[in-house]
């Protein structure tokens, strides 16, 4: 199953090019942006692991604003230590000027949600609980950022909410980034019902992907999948919020649908969300040199500066 979907994704998605792989890039100094990096062990017993980014600018004087990033691959595929998400951080915390830990929480079919969630929750404990000395000495808790890609823009909504929901100490989210999130539901909506996407037959491959990564799925308006049929979505915990979707991508629906959804249920933050026409999903993973990938990142940086 997991290699039909690949061969799935890859027909869907032709800007992928290849196929993702297991390929591992070790951390580094990196020649072209001077972020370093490094990977630490957060839990052994479960194989829950990160890597940390630090900006060329990082000094002990200054503290630095903290970003969580979870990476994409719809909770099968990708890890925090491929090449696409390697370059993709170096970047994002060049162009930022932030500290980063990049989660490689468990993927499904072997580990079914809700344990990416769980990794993830875990992960972000750990790294307000002070046990890294890059954190330590480098960031700052009181400004800290969750960020994520289609699937890992599902996590960085979910842990928020639990933010919201238990209000852990040590640290203070200020806000965070979707890129092209990953949310779905059982009624279609906007652009999932044009002849197009149907055509492509995206928006049923993301529908069938709800049930493979967790087969426990009773359907797909449960909260965790589509915040717009979740109670205590006004409970999101942190202020601030940017989205990203992509004009040729099934899933921008969803991206205005989330702003809608928190705009009218009684949170009091603030949400932008930015369409870029002619980029397909995940445009600033996949192609970071490109002008709008270029674009986008410095628009994070501002989110977060600012």
């Amino acid at each position: 199953m997991a290699d039909q979907l690949l061969h799935t994704l890859l027909d869907l998605f032709p800007t992928l090019k290849t196929l993702p792989t297991e390929d591992f890039v070790p951390p580094s100094l990196d020649p072209a942006t001077g972020v370093q990096s490094k990977d630490v062990e957060i839990a052994a017993e479960i194989n829950l692991s990160a890597r940390i980014y630090l900006p060329p600018s990082a000094d002990t004087t200054k503290k630095l604003p903290l970003l969580v990033y979870y990476h994409g691959g719809g909770f099968v595929f990708e890890s925090a230590f491929s090449p696409l998400y390697h370059k993709h951080l170096n970047l994002l915390v060049a162009q930022s000027n932030v500290v980063a830990v990049s989660v490689n929480y468990r993927l499904a079919p072997d580990f079914p949600i809700p344990i990416a969630f769980e990794d993830s929750w875990r992960a972000l404990k750990w790294t307000a609980e002070g046990e890294d000395e890059w954190i330590n000495e480098f960031a700052d808790l009181k400004r800290v950022y969750l960020g994520g890609d289609s699937a890992g823009g599902n996590i960085a909504h979910n842990i928020a909410m639990r933010v919201g929901s238990e209000n852990p100490e040590g640290f203070n989210l200020q806000g965070m980034f979707l890129n092209c999130p990953y949310f779905g539901g059982v009624d279609p909506i906007g652009s999932e019902t044009a002849e197009e996407l149907k055509l492509k037959k995206r928006t049923e491959f993301f529908q069938n992907l709800w049930g493979f990564v967790c087969p426990s799925l009773r359907d797909r308006d449960e909260g965790w999948v589509n915040p717009g049929k979740d109670p205590k979505i006004s409970g999101l915990g942190c202020a601030k919020v940017l989205v990203y979707v992509a004009g040729n991508d099934s899933l921008k629906a969803r991206g205005w649908y989330y702003k809608e959804v928190l705009s009218n249920c009684g949170w009091k933050g603030e949400i932008e969300c930015i369409e870029v026409a002619g980029e397909d999903h995940v445009f600033s993973v996949f192609a970071p040199d490109n002008q709008s990938g270029i674009d986008m990142i410095k628009k994070v940086a501002s989110f977060i500066n600012h």
